[in-house]
Protein backbone atom coordinates (compact mmCIF):
# COMPACT_ATOMS: atom_id res chain seq x y z
CA UNK A 1 0.00 0.00 0.00
CA UNK A 2 1.48 3.60 -0.64
CA UNK A 3 -0.04 7.29 -0.10
CA UNK A 4 -0.44 8.97 -3.28
CA UNK A 5 3.16 10.81 -2.29
CA UNK A 6 4.93 7.36 -3.34
CA UNK A 7 5.45 6.98 -0.03
CA UNK A 8 5.00 3.44 1.55
CA UNK A 9 2.65 2.47 4.21
CA UNK A 10 4.82 0.89 6.35
CA UNK A 11 7.22 4.02 6.30
CA UNK A 12 5.08 6.25 7.68
CA UNK A 13 3.57 4.11 10.44
CA UNK A 14 3.89 5.61 13.82
CA UNK A 15 4.62 2.07 15.57
CA UNK A 16 8.16 0.43 13.89
CA UNK A 17 6.14 -3.08 14.36
CA UNK A 18 3.85 -1.89 11.58
CA UNK A 19 6.50 -0.04 9.70
CA UNK A 20 10.00 -1.40 9.63
CA UNK A 21 9.35 -4.48 10.98
CA UNK A 22 6.26 -5.45 9.69
CA UNK A 23 7.43 -8.40 7.53
CA UNK A 24 8.97 -9.95 10.48
CA UNK A 25 5.53 -10.26 12.38
CA UNK A 26 3.65 -11.30 9.12
CA UNK A 27 2.82 -14.83 11.33
CA UNK A 28 1.62 -12.59 14.80
CA UNK A 29 -0.46 -9.28 12.75
CA UNK A 30 -3.65 -11.40 11.75
CA UNK A 31 -4.09 -12.86 15.19
CA UNK A 32 -3.10 -9.89 17.68
CA UNK A 33 -4.48 -6.65 14.91
CA UNK A 34 -7.64 -5.17 15.00
CA UNK A 35 -9.01 -7.21 12.05
CA UNK A 36 -8.02 -9.71 14.35
CA UNK A 37 -9.44 -9.02 17.37
CA UNK A 38 -12.59 -8.31 14.80
CA UNK A 39 -12.13 -11.79 13.83
CA UNK A 40 -12.11 -13.69 17.13
CA UNK A 41 -15.62 -11.12 18.19
CA UNK A 42 -17.09 -12.56 14.99
CA UNK A 43 -16.34 -15.79 15.67
CA UNK A 44 -17.58 -15.88 19.38
CA UNK A 45 -20.75 -13.76 18.41
CA UNK A 46 -21.81 -16.62 15.95
CA UNK A 47 -20.67 -19.70 17.75
CA UNK A 48 -22.78 -18.30 20.51
CA UNK A 49 -26.05 -17.83 18.52
CA UNK A 50 -25.44 -21.42 16.82
CA UNK A 51 -24.87 -22.49 20.91
CA UNK A 52 -28.30 -20.75 21.80
CA UNK A 53 -29.95 -22.14 19.26
CA UNK A 54 -29.52 -25.65 20.37
CA UNK A 55 -30.83 -24.85 23.92
CA UNK A 56 -34.19 -27.47 24.19
CA UNK A 57 -35.80 -23.90 25.53
CA UNK A 58 -34.46 -22.10 23.31
CA UNK A 59 -35.61 -24.37 20.47
CA UNK A 60 -39.30 -24.57 22.35
CA UNK A 61 -39.40 -20.92 22.04
CA UNK A 62 -38.69 -20.58 18.45
CA UNK A 63 -41.12 -23.66 17.95
CA UNK A 64 -43.73 -20.90 19.36
CA UNK A 65 -42.78 -18.18 16.99
CA UNK A 66 -42.92 -20.29 13.68
CA UNK A 67 -39.35 -21.62 13.34
CA UNK A 68 -39.00 -25.03 13.26
CA UNK A 69 -36.04 -25.49 11.40
CA UNK A 70 -33.41 -23.77 13.17
CA UNK A 71 -31.34 -26.47 13.58
CA UNK A 72 -31.52 -27.60 9.95
CA UNK A 73 -29.89 -26.18 6.84
CA UNK A 74 -30.96 -22.95 5.60
CA UNK A 75 -29.08 -20.04 3.40
CA UNK A 76 -29.18 -18.36 7.05
CA UNK A 77 -28.01 -20.75 9.00
CA UNK A 78 -25.02 -21.41 6.27
CA UNK A 79 -24.14 -17.75 6.26
CA UNK A 80 -23.94 -18.01 10.58
CA UNK A 81 -21.92 -20.99 10.21
CA UNK A 82 -19.38 -18.89 7.86
CA UNK A 83 -19.37 -15.91 8.94
CA UNK A 84 -16.67 -15.41 11.25
CA UNK A 85 -14.18 -16.69 8.60
CA UNK A 86 -15.54 -14.39 5.69
CA UNK A 87 -16.51 -10.79 7.87
CA UNK A 88 -16.54 -8.40 6.07
CA UNK A 89 -13.83 -5.94 8.74
CA UNK A 90 -14.40 -2.62 6.41
CA UNK A 91 -18.07 -3.09 7.01
CA UNK A 92 -17.94 -3.68 10.93
CA UNK A 93 -15.45 -0.51 10.95
CA UNK A 94 -18.04 1.65 8.81
CA UNK A 95 -21.12 0.26 11.78
CA UNK A 96 -18.82 1.32 14.57
CA UNK A 97 -18.24 4.89 13.33
CA UNK A 98 -22.33 5.29 13.80
CA UNK A 99 -22.37 3.57 17.06
CA UNK A 100 -18.92 4.05 18.51
CA UNK A 101 -18.87 1.18 20.18
CA UNK A 102 -16.89 -1.82 18.30
CA UNK A 103 -18.56 -4.69 19.64
CA UNK A 104 -22.30 -3.38 18.86
CA UNK A 105 -20.90 -2.72 15.57
CA UNK A 106 -19.76 -6.68 15.04
CA UNK A 107 -23.24 -7.25 16.52
CA UNK A 108 -25.35 -5.11 14.03
CA UNK A 109 -23.16 -6.42 11.65
CA UNK A 110 -23.98 -10.06 12.11
CA UNK A 111 -28.10 -9.35 12.26
CA UNK A 112 -26.93 -7.55 8.85
CA UNK A 113 -25.73 -10.44 7.22
CA UNK A 114 -28.71 -12.67 9.02
CA UNK A 115 -31.08 -10.27 7.82
CA UNK A 116 -29.77 -10.48 3.93
CA UNK A 117 -29.94 -14.27 4.49
CA UNK A 118 -33.85 -14.10 5.25
CA UNK A 119 -33.16 -15.31 8.63
CA UNK A 120 -36.41 -15.21 11.06
CA UNK A 121 -36.81 -12.04 12.84
CA UNK A 122 -37.12 -14.05 15.91
CA UNK A 123 -33.32 -16.13 15.05
CA UNK A 124 -32.08 -12.47 14.30
CA UNK A 125 -33.24 -10.83 17.70
CA UNK A 126 -31.53 -13.95 19.44
CA UNK A 127 -28.08 -12.50 18.49
CA UNK A 128 -25.98 -11.40 21.49
CA UNK A 129 -28.40 -12.73 23.88
CA UNK A 130 -27.39 -12.18 27.19
CA UNK A 131 -24.00 -10.74 26.70
CA UNK A 132 -22.13 -7.65 27.73
CA UNK A 133 -19.70 -6.62 25.61
CA UNK A 134 -16.70 -7.86 27.58
CA UNK A 135 -18.56 -11.34 27.44
CA UNK A 136 -17.82 -11.46 23.88
CA UNK A 137 -14.71 -9.25 24.44
CA UNK A 138 -12.88 -11.20 27.01
CA UNK A 139 -13.41 -15.47 24.93
CA UNK A 140 -12.35 -13.18 21.88
CA UNK A 141 -8.83 -12.29 23.91
CA UNK A 142 -8.77 -15.44 25.26
CA UNK A 143 -8.82 -17.09 21.54
CA UNK A 144 -6.20 -14.41 20.48
CA UNK A 145 -3.76 -15.22 23.13
CA UNK A 146 -4.31 -19.02 23.19
CA UNK A 147 -3.44 -18.94 19.29
CA UNK A 148 -0.19 -16.42 19.88
CA UNK A 149 0.87 -18.61 22.33
CA UNK A 150 0.53 -22.03 20.64
CA UNK A 151 1.20 -20.97 17.09
CA UNK A 152 3.67 -17.80 17.13
CA UNK A 153 5.66 -17.73 21.12
CA UNK A 154 6.26 -21.29 21.59
CA UNK A 155 7.42 -22.75 18.05
CA UNK A 156 9.95 -19.64 18.47
CA UNK A 157 10.97 -20.00 21.94
CA UNK A 158 11.09 -23.71 21.24
CA UNK A 159 13.50 -23.52 18.18
CA UNK A 160 15.56 -21.51 20.08
CA UNK A 161 15.84 -23.86 23.43
CA UNK A 162 17.01 -26.30 20.24
CA UNK A 163 19.34 -24.31 19.26
CA UNK A 164 21.01 -24.12 22.35
CA UNK A 165 21.01 -27.73 23.13
CA UNK A 166 22.92 -28.41 19.83
CA UNK A 167 24.93 -25.99 20.74
CA UNK A 168 25.72 -27.38 24.17
CA UNK A 169 26.04 -30.88 22.65
CA UNK A 170 28.54 -29.66 20.32
CA UNK A 171 30.50 -27.69 22.29
CA UNK A 172 29.68 -29.70 26.03
CA UNK A 173 33.61 -29.53 25.94
CA UNK A 174 35.13 -26.73 24.96
CA UNK A 175 36.39 -24.86 27.50
CA UNK A 176 36.21 -21.53 28.25
CA UNK A 177 37.45 -19.46 30.85
CA UNK A 178 34.78 -17.79 32.88
CA UNK A 179 33.83 -14.20 34.40
CA UNK A 180 32.50 -13.82 38.03
CA UNK A 181 32.07 -9.98 38.61
CA UNK A 182 33.92 -9.32 35.11
CA UNK A 183 36.78 -11.04 36.33
CA UNK A 184 38.85 -14.37 35.52
CA UNK A 185 36.86 -17.33 37.09
CA UNK A 186 36.82 -21.00 37.36
CA UNK A 187 37.11 -22.28 33.74
CA UNK A 188 33.59 -23.98 32.44
CA UNK A 189 32.77 -24.76 28.81
CA UNK A 190 31.02 -22.82 26.43
CA UNK A 191 28.58 -26.33 26.03
CA UNK A 192 27.84 -25.70 29.77
CA UNK A 193 26.40 -22.14 29.66
CA UNK A 194 24.14 -23.11 26.96
CA UNK A 195 23.17 -25.51 28.72
CA UNK A 196 22.27 -23.04 31.33
CA UNK A 197 20.53 -20.85 29.28
CA UNK A 198 18.92 -23.73 27.14
CA UNK A 199 17.17 -24.91 30.60
CA UNK A 200 15.97 -21.79 32.25
CA UNK A 201 14.16 -20.92 29.44
CA UNK A 202 13.06 -24.18 29.06
CA UNK A 203 11.61 -23.44 32.25
CA UNK A 204 10.20 -20.40 31.65
CA UNK A 205 8.36 -22.29 28.57
CA UNK A 206 6.78 -24.75 31.07
CA UNK A 207 5.44 -21.94 32.95
CA UNK A 208 4.04 -20.54 30.01
CA UNK A 209 2.30 -23.62 28.78
CA UNK A 210 0.92 -24.21 32.54
CA UNK A 211 -1.16 -20.78 32.33
CA UNK A 212 -4.64 -21.99 32.06
CA UNK A 213 -6.93 -19.77 29.41
CA UNK A 214 -9.80 -18.27 31.16
CA UNK A 215 -13.15 -16.65 30.05
CA UNK A 216 -16.46 -15.78 31.49
CA UNK A 217 -19.64 -15.53 29.69
CA UNK A 218 -22.16 -14.64 32.86
CA UNK A 219 -23.56 -11.08 32.13
CA UNK A 220 -23.01 -7.28 32.61
CA UNK A 221 -21.93 -7.88 36.47
CA UNK A 222 -21.62 -11.31 36.33
CA UNK A 223 -24.48 -12.68 38.04
CA UNK A 224 -26.54 -14.26 34.58
CA UNK A 225 -28.83 -11.61 35.60
CA UNK A 226 -30.50 -11.03 32.06
CA UNK A 227 -30.31 -14.71 31.04
CA UNK A 228 -31.87 -15.86 34.60
CA UNK A 229 -34.68 -13.26 34.05
CA UNK A 230 -35.80 -14.37 30.05
CA UNK A 231 -34.94 -18.02 31.07
CA UNK A 232 -35.39 -18.58 34.42
CA UNK A 233 -35.82 -22.36 34.41
CA UNK A 234 -32.40 -22.69 32.59
CA UNK A 235 -29.42 -23.73 34.39
CA UNK A 236 -27.24 -20.52 32.81
CA UNK A 237 -23.98 -20.98 34.64
CA UNK A 238 -23.89 -24.53 33.64
CA UNK A 239 -24.93 -23.93 30.26
CA UNK A 240 -22.13 -21.01 29.58
CA UNK A 241 -19.74 -22.98 30.97
CA UNK A 242 -20.48 -25.86 28.34
CA UNK A 243 -20.78 -22.66 25.66
CA UNK A 244 -17.29 -21.97 26.47
CA UNK A 245 -15.66 -25.19 26.43
CA UNK A 246 -16.71 -25.52 22.75
CA UNK A 247 -13.15 -23.58 22.60
CA UNK A 248 -10.70 -26.08 22.92
CA UNK A 249 -8.65 -25.05 26.17
CA UNK A 250 -10.68 -22.53 27.24
CA UNK A 251 -12.02 -22.59 30.94
CA UNK A 252 -14.24 -20.84 32.10
CA UNK A 253 -14.22 -18.71 35.40
CA UNK A 254 -17.68 -18.41 36.94
CA UNK A 255 -16.88 -15.95 39.26
CA UNK A 256 -16.35 -12.73 37.95
CA UNK A 257 -17.40 -8.71 38.45
CA UNK A 258 -18.46 -7.70 34.28
CA UNK A 259 -15.17 -8.29 33.39
CA UNK A 260 -12.75 -11.79 33.73
CA UNK A 261 -10.49 -10.81 36.03
CA UNK A 262 -7.90 -10.86 33.68
CA UNK A 263 -5.46 -12.59 36.53
CA UNK A 264 -4.13 -15.41 33.86
CA UNK A 265 -3.85 -12.56 31.69
CA UNK A 266 -0.92 -11.46 34.30
CA UNK A 267 0.22 -15.20 35.27
CA UNK A 268 1.03 -15.05 31.22
CA UNK A 269 2.52 -11.71 31.39
CA UNK A 270 4.90 -12.47 34.14
CA UNK A 271 5.78 -15.43 32.56
CA UNK A 272 6.75 -13.12 29.18
CA UNK A 273 8.49 -10.77 31.18
CA UNK A 274 10.31 -13.56 32.64
CA UNK A 275 11.02 -14.71 29.05
CA UNK A 276 12.39 -11.71 27.91
CA UNK A 277 14.31 -11.02 30.91
CA UNK A 278 16.61 -14.00 30.65
CA UNK A 279 16.88 -13.85 26.93
CA UNK A 280 18.24 -10.27 27.23
CA UNK A 281 21.00 -12.06 29.70
CA UNK A 282 21.28 -14.47 26.93
CA UNK A 283 21.71 -11.69 23.99
CA UNK A 284 24.07 -9.95 26.45
CA UNK A 285 26.75 -12.61 26.87
CA UNK A 286 26.74 -13.65 23.35
CA UNK A 287 27.64 -9.76 22.79
CA UNK A 288 30.62 -9.92 25.44
CA UNK A 289 32.02 -12.88 23.56
CA UNK A 290 31.99 -11.37 20.51
CA UNK A 291 33.29 -8.24 22.04
CA UNK A 292 36.17 -10.81 23.63
CA UNK A 293 36.75 -12.28 19.96
CA UNK A 294 35.42 -15.64 21.34
CA UNK A 295 32.83 -15.77 18.79
CA UNK A 296 32.85 -14.14 15.39
CA UNK A 297 30.26 -12.95 13.18
CA UNK A 298 29.79 -14.25 9.37
CA UNK A 299 30.85 -11.34 7.13
CA UNK A 300 28.04 -10.58 4.88
CA UNK A 301 29.50 -8.86 2.38
CA UNK A 302 26.97 -6.11 0.86
CA UNK A 303 26.32 -5.22 4.34
CA UNK A 304 27.59 -2.19 5.97
CA UNK A 305 28.93 -2.40 9.47
CA UNK A 306 29.57 1.70 9.91
CA UNK A 307 29.39 4.50 7.75
CA UNK A 308 32.85 5.87 8.67
CA UNK A 309 34.64 2.47 10.10
CA UNK A 310 34.74 -0.20 6.64
CA UNK A 311 36.63 -2.77 9.52
CA UNK A 312 33.21 -3.39 11.41
CA UNK A 313 30.95 -6.61 11.84
CA UNK A 314 28.45 -5.23 14.89
CA UNK A 315 26.41 -7.67 16.68
CA UNK A 316 23.41 -5.91 15.76
CA UNK A 317 21.14 -8.66 15.84
CA UNK A 318 22.04 -9.16 19.52
CA UNK A 319 21.96 -5.53 20.03
CA UNK A 320 18.24 -5.43 18.82
CA UNK A 321 17.18 -8.28 20.46
CA UNK A 322 18.22 -6.61 23.84
CA UNK A 323 15.97 -3.51 22.69
CA UNK A 324 13.06 -5.38 21.84
CA UNK A 325 13.42 -7.48 24.97
CA UNK A 326 12.99 -4.63 27.16
CA UNK A 327 10.12 -3.11 25.21
CA UNK A 328 8.21 -6.26 25.50
CA UNK A 329 9.24 -6.74 29.60
CA UNK A 330 8.09 -3.59 30.47
CA UNK A 331 4.84 -3.95 28.71
CA UNK A 332 4.38 -7.12 30.40
CA UNK A 333 4.93 -5.94 33.63
CA UNK A 334 2.27 -2.86 33.24
CA UNK A 335 0.08 -5.70 32.31
CA UNK A 336 0.46 -7.29 35.09
CA UNK A 337 0.10 -4.62 37.43
CA UNK A 338 -2.95 -2.52 35.42
CA UNK A 339 -4.93 -5.96 34.17
CA UNK A 340 -5.72 -6.96 37.93
CA UNK A 341 -7.26 -3.85 39.15
CA UNK A 342 -10.48 -2.55 37.83
CA UNK A 343 -12.64 0.12 39.99
CA UNK A 344 -15.86 -1.73 41.52
CA UNK A 345 -17.28 -4.21 38.86
CA UNK A 346 -15.84 -2.64 36.36
CA UNK A 347 -13.98 0.44 35.41
CA UNK A 348 -12.45 0.62 31.34
CA UNK A 349 -9.26 1.29 31.52
CA UNK A 350 -8.57 -2.47 30.99
CA UNK A 351 -9.90 -1.49 27.31
CA UNK A 352 -6.95 0.54 26.20
CA UNK A 353 -4.57 -1.20 28.30
CA UNK A 354 -5.66 -4.69 26.20
CA UNK A 355 -5.10 -3.33 22.94
CA UNK A 356 -1.57 -3.02 23.49
CA UNK A 357 -1.22 -7.15 24.19
CA UNK A 358 -0.33 -7.48 20.86
CA UNK A 359 2.65 -4.77 20.74
CA UNK A 360 4.15 -6.76 24.10
CA UNK A 361 4.15 -9.99 21.98
CA UNK A 362 5.63 -8.18 18.77
CA UNK A 363 8.75 -6.66 20.52
CA UNK A 364 8.75 -10.58 22.03
CA UNK A 365 8.94 -12.13 18.74
CA UNK A 366 11.06 -9.62 17.01
CA UNK A 367 13.86 -10.12 19.90
CA UNK A 368 13.61 -14.30 19.88
CA UNK A 369 14.40 -13.86 15.60
CA UNK A 370 16.96 -11.36 16.49
CA UNK A 371 19.28 -13.97 18.43
CA UNK A 372 18.57 -16.63 16.04
CA UNK A 373 19.54 -14.28 13.09
CA UNK A 374 22.52 -13.50 15.57
CA UNK A 375 23.16 -17.63 15.97
CA UNK A 376 22.69 -17.85 12.18
CA UNK A 377 25.79 -15.99 11.66
CA UNK A 378 27.50 -16.88 14.66
CA UNK A 379 30.95 -19.00 15.07
CA UNK A 380 33.28 -19.61 17.77
CA UNK A 381 36.91 -18.83 17.59
CA UNK A 382 38.29 -21.42 19.78
CA UNK A 383 42.18 -20.44 19.65
CA UNK A 384 40.50 -16.93 20.68
CA UNK A 385 39.34 -19.12 23.62
CA UNK A 386 42.38 -21.13 24.29
CA UNK A 387 44.53 -18.04 24.59
CA UNK A 388 42.42 -16.45 27.09
CA UNK A 389 42.49 -19.46 29.30
CA UNK A 390 46.13 -19.67 28.60
CA UNK A 391 46.12 -16.15 29.94
CA UNK A 392 44.86 -16.80 33.37
CA UNK A 393 46.56 -19.44 35.34
CA UNK A 394 45.94 -17.78 38.16
CA UNK A 395 42.50 -19.28 38.11
CA UNK A 396 43.80 -23.01 39.52
CA UNK A 397 44.70 -21.18 42.65
CA UNK A 398 40.93 -22.19 43.71
CA UNK A 399 42.29 -26.29 42.82
CA UNK A 400 45.03 -25.30 45.26
CA UNK A 401 43.74 -24.81 48.25
CA UNK A 402 40.40 -27.19 47.89
CA UNK A 403 43.35 -30.18 47.77
CA UNK A 404 45.40 -28.09 50.27
CA UNK A 405 42.39 -27.86 52.63
CA UNK A 406 41.76 -31.50 52.07
CA UNK A 407 45.32 -32.89 52.98
CA UNK A 408 44.61 -30.88 56.18
CA UNK A 409 46.77 -27.95 55.76
CA UNK A 410 46.50 -25.17 57.75
CA UNK A 411 45.67 -21.70 56.19
CA UNK A 412 45.61 -23.74 52.87
CA UNK A 413 43.18 -20.59 51.02
CA UNK A 414 45.25 -18.15 53.15
CA UNK A 415 48.56 -19.37 51.30
CA UNK A 416 46.39 -19.25 48.11
CA UNK A 417 45.54 -15.88 48.24
CA UNK A 418 48.62 -14.19 49.27
CA UNK A 419 50.51 -15.80 45.78
CA UNK A 420 47.28 -15.41 43.65
CA UNK A 421 45.09 -12.40 44.48
CA UNK A 422 45.20 -9.74 41.93
CA UNK A 423 48.03 -11.25 39.79
CA UNK A 424 47.97 -12.76 36.40
CA UNK A 425 49.62 -15.73 35.97
CA UNK A 426 51.07 -17.43 33.42
CA UNK A 427 52.27 -21.51 32.85
CA UNK A 428 55.33 -20.77 34.17
CA UNK A 429 54.42 -18.58 37.37
CA UNK A 430 52.22 -21.48 38.41
CA UNK A 431 54.49 -24.83 37.99
CA UNK A 432 57.08 -22.03 40.19
CA UNK A 433 54.26 -21.92 42.53
CA UNK A 434 53.30 -25.64 42.39
CA UNK A 435 57.22 -26.28 43.13
CA UNK A 436 57.46 -23.44 45.76
CA UNK A 437 54.53 -25.83 47.86
CA UNK A 438 56.30 -29.32 47.39
CA UNK A 439 59.07 -27.31 49.13
CA UNK A 440 56.89 -26.33 51.58
CA UNK A 441 58.05 -29.25 54.71
CA UNK A 442 54.29 -29.23 56.09
CA UNK A 443 53.13 -29.42 52.63
CA UNK A 444 55.45 -32.05 51.34
CA UNK A 445 54.55 -34.25 54.39
CA UNK A 446 50.34 -33.97 53.45
CA UNK A 447 50.23 -34.24 49.53
CA UNK A 448 51.36 -37.34 47.81
CA UNK A 449 53.14 -38.41 44.77
CA UNK A 450 50.07 -38.38 43.25
CA UNK A 451 48.65 -34.92 44.41
CA UNK A 452 51.51 -33.37 43.30
CA UNK A 453 51.44 -34.94 39.78
CA UNK A 454 47.58 -34.12 39.75
CA UNK A 455 48.71 -30.23 40.22
CA UNK A 456 51.60 -30.29 38.23
CA UNK A 457 49.92 -31.53 35.17
CA UNK A 458 46.67 -29.14 35.60
CA UNK A 459 45.98 -26.72 33.13
CA UNK A 460 43.03 -23.76 32.96
CA UNK A 461 41.21 -25.74 29.93
CA UNK A 462 41.08 -28.92 31.95
CA UNK A 463 39.83 -27.35 35.13
CA UNK A 464 36.46 -27.56 34.03
CA UNK A 465 35.14 -30.58 36.04
CA UNK A 466 31.73 -31.72 35.42
CA UNK A 467 30.94 -29.32 32.84
CA UNK A 468 31.06 -31.62 29.88
CA UNK A 469 29.07 -34.09 31.57
CA UNK A 470 26.20 -31.33 32.81
CA UNK A 471 26.29 -29.87 28.92
CA UNK A 472 25.51 -33.43 27.66
CA UNK A 473 22.61 -34.21 30.48
CA UNK A 474 20.73 -31.06 29.27
CA UNK A 475 21.19 -32.06 25.49
CA UNK A 476 19.39 -35.39 26.15
CA UNK A 477 16.94 -34.39 28.28
CA UNK A 478 15.91 -31.90 26.13
CA UNK A 479 15.90 -34.74 23.59
CA UNK A 480 13.88 -36.93 25.24
CA UNK A 481 11.45 -33.95 26.33
CA UNK A 482 10.82 -32.84 22.37
CA UNK A 483 10.23 -36.67 21.55
CA UNK A 484 7.73 -36.77 23.56
CA UNK A 485 9.36 -38.59 27.41
CA UNK A 486 9.84 -36.72 30.02
CA UNK A 487 12.65 -35.14 30.79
Amino acid sequence: MSHANGINAEWSAISPLDGRYARKLAALAPLVSEAGLIGFRLQVEAAWLIFLLAIPEIQLLLKKQGVSNAQGTSPWRSRLESIAAEGNVARIKEIESVTNHDVKAVELYLQEELAAANAPRSVIALTHFGCTSEDINNVSYALMLSRVRRDVLLPLATSLVDRLANMSRDHAATPMLARTHGQPATPTTFGKEMAVFGARLAGIIDDIEAVPVMAKFNGATGGYSAHAFALPDVDWPRVTATFLATFHGIHPNPLTTQIESHDWIARLSVSCAHLASAATGLSRDFWQYISDGWCVLKRVETETGSSTMPHKVNPIDFENAEGNFGVAQSLFEHFARKLTVSRLQRDLSDSTTMRNLGVAFGHLVLGLKAVESGLDRLQLHEGAMAKSLDGHWEVLGEAVQSLLRLRGIDGAYARMKSATRGLKMNREDYSRLVGELAGMPDVAAALGGDDLGRLKALTPATYCGASKHLAELFFAAWQKRQSGGKA
